[in-house]
């Protein structure tokens, strides 16, 4: 119905999305990492549906599974009993059933009879076609999000180890399986084989007798060659992918994956050369897989291509549709500013109002050692350096997502912990370093920010769930994308701005997409560069030239993409080269270095 969808948002910022938009059509991800959050919001929804509620808890077997599949379908229930009530509500204003038409795009196959039962004056007419029009609404997908390496090895209450199947993103796994749920499990954060294996035991993620699967699987990707070795292990396997979703490596919201200089454009463009060649190559292998397991299937199941990272404006979405033919496109931190959408407490969403661009830097914030888009006003950031100031950097650690160190210790701790950072910087002092030397391992050390806790705060605070002496400290991860959007908005606002029925950035001079993420590219490779420069290796030069010959190739290919953006001005098209030249200067003078 809609050609956007809400990607997963934190642990907690869109947990409970699916609820809000899935009955006007519109699909979104839910993070399915935390349970703990989960429980609570899975009581909180159920008092506030009427719907009965008891809680799983922590000493009962297999917890974590059954918090997130009795969660999901408190989800589903919920959903199904809004959108049922919807469907047989008055047209009229103000209505759900009026809003959900009203939601969709000029484009979609239903606008034409929704704009002929508008003008419709004969009352038979309109009655027969607001009789089709009931029957032709469908519910946004109800999509999960499991990072493949956040997954964390299990004890049992009586201190023994538990098996694979008991790890934590395998939990997560088995919870979205055996929910009533029909729709996605988006699988991020890179191959993880032994979660791979496990979808395996699961029959909602084969095709029926008529071909359909009841669950499906969407890979999260940076680039093709890797895309296309996950999902040539799972068809292996008998496991369709029924969607890549590709994330720019830095001009996203989370964890940023960043490639060797691979630039969206010709991500996107290796991906619609390769789309169909890649498909028939997979289903052959699909074909095959399923063969051995008793199954057959003769028509290939639709593999959709959607993108998302750092769209801002209904052209640039347009664009990405119509040029590269992508299915959908996802639009995430602007709507950490769409209270209606999302979960940010109210102290966060003011913050988020009244930043500007340098408010939002990719750092080494996670414990997980991946890149990540952070937010200097966050109130984790001022609590971390407050605990540094006060000598006692580090955070508790009470979840344990994220533990994975065990250079001090038997058991496995966090990055972020008290425990860790007072053990590493004891061990650093122990060294005698240079004072400048000191301070750089140091801050390096520090600058870990509790994402367990930090992820899902905000969620508990705009909820009123936080306990009393509870950590009150929120972490966010918008994308710089959101520098550009100053205010609160709507649904309406918003979905309106993405299908350029209004636009929410008027007079605000915004670089292309494209050219956003070549900036951040540059400025990483730029900060690679002075990372090699302290400690030559020749691995990380062979790295860095590579990094360089992408990045300067892909600027070569946005020269040619420039006059294909016909839905821009001459002006716009014009100062978009010239942003490519200012970039290309940069890398060269950097590669003139090296020789």
């Amino acid at each position: 119905m809609h050609s956007f969808h809400i990607p997963v948002l934190g642990l907690g910022y869109s947990v409970d999305t699916p609820i809000k938009v899935s009955p006007f059509g519109i699909s979104s991800v839910a993070s399915i990492v935390d349970d703990e959050m989960i429980e609570r919001m899975r009581k909180y929804h159920a008092i506030k549906s009427r719907k009965s509620f008891v809680p799983i808890k922590t000493n009962e077997p297999d917890f974590r599974s059954r918090r997130i599949t009795a969660y999901l379908n408190l989800m589903d229930e919920i959903i199904d009993d809004t959108f049922n009530h919807l469907r047989r509500e008055p047209f009229g204003k103000g209505t759900g059933i009026t809003r959900y038409f009203e939601l969709l795009p000029c484009t979609s196959p239903l606008k034409k009879p929704y704009v002929q039962w508008l003008n419709a004056q004969n009352g038979d007419q309109k009655a027969q076609l607001e009789q089709e029009l009931r029957a032709s609404l469908v519910k946004g997908s109800i999509d999960v999000n499991i990072m493949s390496k956040v997954d964390k090895m299990n004890k049992s209450a009586s201190g023994e180890m538990l098996g694979d199947e008991d790890s934590d993103a395998s939990a997560a796994l088995r919870g979205f399986a055996q929910s009533t749920l029909a729709s996605s499990l988006v699988l991020s954060a890179g191959m993880n084989p032994r979660l791979y294996g496990y979808l395996e035991k699961f029959r909602d993620f084969y095709p029926d007798e008529k071909g359909r699967l009841k669950k499906k699987i969407i890979l999260k990707v940076s680039d093709f060659r890797s895309a296309f070795i996950q999902a040539k292990f799972l068809a292996k396997k008998g496991i369709w992918i029924s969607e890549f979703r590709i994330e720019s490596g830095l001009n996203c919201g989370g964890h940023a994956f960043a490639t060797d200089g691979y630039l969206l454009g010709p991500i996107l463009e290796e991906f619609k050369t390769k789309r169909k060649e890649m498909s028939a190559e997979l289903f052959a292998m699909y074909q095959t897989a399923l063969a051995t397991k008793g199954l057959h299937i003769d028509t290939m199941p639709a593999l959709l291509i959607t993108v998302q990272g750092g769209i801002g404006t209904a052209k640039e979405h347009e664009f990405l549709l119509r040029h590269y033919g992508v299915d959908a496109a996802g639009w995430g931190s602007p709507f950490l500013l769409v209270p209606e959408v999302t979960n940010v407490d109210a102290d966060t969403l003011n913050d988020l109002v009244e930043a500007d661009s340098s408010d939002y830097y990719v750092s080494d914030s996670s414990p997980l050692g991946v890149l990540f888009n952070n937010f200097r006003n966050s109130s984790a950031e001022k609590d971390r350096l407050a605990r540094i100031a006060k000598g006692r950097p580090g955070s508790p650690c009470k979840k344990k997502y994220l533990v994975s160190n065990t250079e001090f210790t038997e058991e496995p701790i966090c990055l972020a912990s008290r425990e860790y950072q007072h053990l590493k910087l004891n061990q650093l002092k122990s060294l005698n370093l240079e004072a400048q030397e000191y301070e750089i391992q140091a801050n390096a050390i520090t600058q870990k920010i509790c994402l367990c806790d930090g992820l899902s705060t905000s969620t508990l605070l705009k909820n009123n769930l936080l306990a009393p002496r509870e950590n009150k400290s929120v972490a966010i991860c918008p994308g710089p994308n959101l520098a550009w959007f100053s205010r609160t908005y709507s649904l309406e606002e918003m979905a309106g701005h993405i299908y350029g029925k209004t636009d929410l950035l008027a007079g605000v001079k915004r670089p292309n997409m494209f050219i956003n993420e070549l900036t951040l590219y540059v400025e990483y490779y730029i900060k690679e560069r002075g990372v090699y420069t302290k400690n030559p290796t020749p691995k990380k030069l062979k790295y860095l030239q590579k990094f360089a010959g992408q990045i300067l190739a892909g600027i070569d290919y946005y020269r040619a993409l420039v006059e294909e953006l016909t839905n821009e001005t001459d002006e716009y098209r014009r100062e978009m080269q010239n942003q490519l030249v200012i970039s290309e200067d940069q890398v060269r003078e950097c590669v003139m270095e090296f020789a």
